[in-house]
């Protein structure tokens, strides 16, 4: 009887086979309706939209104030928003932050403030406590002062090592070129807003905005939604509502032609490329998922993206070029680009707009919609995982006036979308002839070569508009050893510098395996000693004698041979060279002015007689060195103090390629009495 059976199913398992084409792919199911998960919404009378998630997997609780401002122009103030929150959450009326943060460390809290928002999560079992510091946080701060002043410092320290940030630089550039410094969108935080800034503007910001009738309070976790109402209705009824004034925002002017907005690096020995011009693409709108999967095909979806087969796989441009189609209430943006070596700067730009104009005349293939369609509902089912995903779907919905089954349907709107639907939409917003290409790179090696792709205009790294042909015509008249001299004379002068017989430098810095030191000591311009150590160990000690010169590492020595690099360690023997540069032959230039530090420095350019060539910046107005530029890294002079009646710098930011960006504190010793036996060769 068994056998019978099991024949009698292999029969049928074999007919079954027999009637399936193997030679097509099996026709996908229709797509489901997803059951994105139940929420219960309500407001109370003071105003205040409360959106409660129950989900009881975690014995965990959070609280999600957020305040619908809609954009905020900072102008002369801007970065007050950045350093808001900090403040805000340091302390109350009645506890001081330590106090606040040993209760919020005692339950395994977090509570956080923004200039928008507030946040909390706990142990449900915690709620009432947890409730308790996050409304005397919100109706009580006290905006303590060495909490404020901590802020703004810690700013102006982020600022300064933005300077130095290619990538920052061209995110400044292209929100000025997007939308204009007065622009909430444009406006530039730098060292003279947040110089600005009084604590004032931040308890005016908190009476203007943190009123309860323009609030959304998301409750997610670990609650029933009765119990939840009563809570908000105790603990946040009292919030007295107001008059909230929003601005009126201004959509920027579309670009109409494409332009170049150039920033000069020296140091840059690569090429940020950022191609970015304002959109149209509200969530919601008939257009989002289609420019999103648009986007996934074109270059926001990992290294089989249509930029990263070109720059990356096929050319060897970059290691990654990127792109991200925007969506906002108020206006997005479209950007490309990637970081491309200095040589291949205008052929890489020519990729970027043969890929543009391709996706926006040509259909993308059936295999690229496919891929697109299933990156796009895996990356929506992963988003299913997280708690607070109903929520998050619940307050889009509410900030964005989004219909009800707007993520419901979410899978089926994605599955509609044709190869004709996206050709429409790159049509419409992919636009290679009406856009802001931002560069920050090396003048001398790539400007030239990009005015075949529309006008070029120079800005500072704060996006100020540099005339180069009124600081070439202001620099023509200015004699290179004026500028030296001036140096010379603002430093303590030549007969102080002089009298310098030794000079021993030690410069710390700390990189990831730990405490950098480089020990440079000079005597009587002929004789110099470098040691770089790590953790109290040498790692490279170089010795330079009256022509002689040996390198030694690892108890190796090794004699330097006659040669460029045993002339380079010549002239570094010099103390300080920019004395002798007219009697040793240097070869100068000034190249321009440009500004380091927030002012303006004149560049020179030096060429020494053993051929190596370096970009020194000498401040306008005070005449000290504040930048030099070389191949071997770029040097930003911070602070100079006083030794021996000479001027010397105590502290740098170094460049170094392979390390990025370095703070070095710096500790200079003059006429200790160095030993001649300290640069024997051994």
């Amino acid at each position: 009887m068994k056998k019978i059976f099991i024949l009698a199913l292999l029969l049928t398992v074999f007919s079954i086979h027999a009637q399936i084409d193997r030679t097509k792919l099996p026709a996908p199911a229709p797509e489901r309706e997803i059951q994105i998960g139940d929420y219960e919404k309500f407001k109370l009378d003071n105003g205040l939209t409360v959106i409660v998630v129950e989900n009881n997997k975690l014995p965990r609780l959070s609280w999600n104030l957020t305040l619908n401002t809609g954009p905020i122009t900072e102008g002369d103030k801007a970065g007050y928003s950045q350093i808001y929150g900090q403040v805000m959450s340091a302390g109350t009326a009645t506890k001081s932050k330590d106090v606040l943060n040993e209760e919020i460390e005692f339950m395994g809290a977090r509570i956080s403030a923004g200039a928008t928002s507030m946040f909390a999560t706990s142990l449900s079992k915690y709620k009432t406590e947890v409730l308790d510091l996050m409304t005397d946080m919100l109706y009580n701060p006290s905006f303590p002062q060495d909490e404020f002043e901590r802020a703004i410092e810690q700013t102006l320290t982020g600022l300064k090592s933005q300077k130095d940030s290619p990538d920052a630089i061209a995110g400044n550039v292209r929100g000025v070129v997007n939308y204009g410094k007065d622009h909430p969108y444009g406006e530039l935080v730098t060292e003279e807003t947040v110089a600005n800034i009084t604590m004032d503007d931040l308890k005016q910001h908190y009476a203007k905005y943190f009123k309860p009738n323009i609030a959304y309070l998301v409750v997610v976790g670990d609650i029933k939604a009765k119990e939840a109402k009563k809570l908000v209705k105790s603990y946040f009824g009292s919030w007295e509502m107001g008059d909230v004034e929003k601005e009126e925002f201004t959509s920027p002017k579309p670009v109409t032609e494409t332009s170049i907005a150039f920033v000069d690096r020296p140091s840059s020995v690569q090429s940020v490329i950022s191609i970015s011009y304002p959109i149209d693409n509200k969530p919601g709108s008939e257009d989002g998922i289609k420019l999103s999967l648009l986007n996934r095909i074109f270059g926001g979806a990992g290294l089989s993206t249509r930029l990263n087969m070109n720059l990356r796989e096929d050319k060897g441009y970059t290691y990654g070029a990127n792109s991200s189609i925007g969506s906002s209430r108020y206006s997005a943006t479209f950007n490309a680009g990637a970081s491309v070596r200095n040589e291949v700067t205008d052929s890489a730009m020519v990729e970027f707009f043969k890929e543009m104009e391709a996706i926006s005349t040509e259909l993308v293939t059936d295999e690229e919609l496919a891929i697109a369609k299933s990156s796009a509902k895996g990356a929506f089912g992963r988003s299913l995982e997280s708690t607070s995903t109903v929520a998050q779907f619940a307050l889009n919905s509410e900030l964005n006036d989004l219909p009800e089954d707007y993520y419901a349907t979410y899978l089926q709107k994605i599955e509609a979308v044709t190869k004709e639907d996206l050709l429409a939409v790159a049509k419409k917003y992919i636009k290679p002839s009406q856009a802001n290409v931002i560069v920050v790179g090396k003048a001398d090696e790539v400007v030239e070569k990009l005015e075949q792709f529309g006008e070029v205009t120079f800005y500072d790294d704060e996006g100020n508009v540099v005339d180069v042909e009124a600081a070439k015509a202001a620099v023509a008249s200015v004699d290179p050893y004026t500028v030296i001299n001036d140096y010379i004379e603002a430093v303590g002068g030549k007969a102080a510098i002089e009298k310098i017989k030794d000079m021993t430098t030690i410069s710390k810095a700390t990189i990831p395996q730990g405490e950098l030191t480089i020990t440079d000591k000079k005597k009587g311009n002929v004789m110099s000693k470098q040691m770089i150590g790590m953790a109290g160990f040498t790692i490279q000690e170089v010795v330079f004698n009256n022509g002689d010169a040996v390198m030694k590492a690892q108890g190796q020595s090794q004699e330097v041979p006659a040669g460029p690099q045993l002339d380079a360690m010549k002239e570094a023997a010099v103390i300080f060279p920019e004395l002798y540069y007219k009697e040793l032959n240097y070869e100068l230039s000034v190249k321009g002015v440009q500004q380091v530090n927030g002012s303006d420095a004149y560049e020179i350019v030096v060429k020494s007689p053993a051929g190596s060539s370096q970009s020194q910046f000498f401040d306008v107005s005070t005449g000290l060195l504040v930048r030099e530029v070389s191949q071997s890294g770029d040097v930003l002079i911070l602070e100079y103090t006083e030794v021996a009646g000479i001027k010397v710098p105590s502290k740098m930011q170094i460049t170094v390629p392979g390390l990025g960006a370095l703070d070095a504190t710096v500790e200079v010793k003059i006429n200790e009495g160095v030993a001649d036996t300290e640069f024997e060769l051994k």
